[in-house]
This record gives structure tokens, sequence and C-alpha cells, in this order.
């Protein structure tokens, strides 16, 4: 996983597809999801660690634009 998208795709061979309106809360959603896959014990601690790398960068990334905007 490299991506949101591959990210969104992985979700959904779990049958989870997230979209709330705001870029920013869809992704925190989509962590605490991936959390809750890993301690159900669905996906292993490598895809974990690498989905929230990659969720936590674009979090990041959309707080910083949301700070320039104000």
């Amino acid at each position: 996983m490299k991506t949101i998208y591959d990210i969104q795709q992985f979700l959904k061979r779990f049958g989870t597809v997230i979209y709330v309106g705001d870029r920013l809360a869809t992704l925190e959603l989509m962590e605490e999801e991936i959390k809750e896959l890993y301690f159900s014990k669905l996906i292993d601690k490598n895809e974990l660690q690498v989905a929230l790398q990659v969720l936590r960068h674009e979090i990041q990334f959309e707080r910083e634009q949301k700070e320039r905007n104000r």
C-alpha cells in the first residue's frame, strides 16, 4: 500500500467503505478501522504499520493544509 486509494481498496476487501465528506475525518476513520482490523486479527502487523504510515502522512498533510488556509 502506497496511496490512500490503495488503503481504500484494501478496506473494501473487508466490506468497509468510509466517506464522510470531510477528507480529514475520513482519513481518521480509516485509521481507526485499520486498527480494529488488526485488533480483530484480520490483518497482520506489517499491513497495519504500512497502512498507518500512509494514513498518518496524509493526515499530517491535510492538517497543514487547513492551517495554511486559515
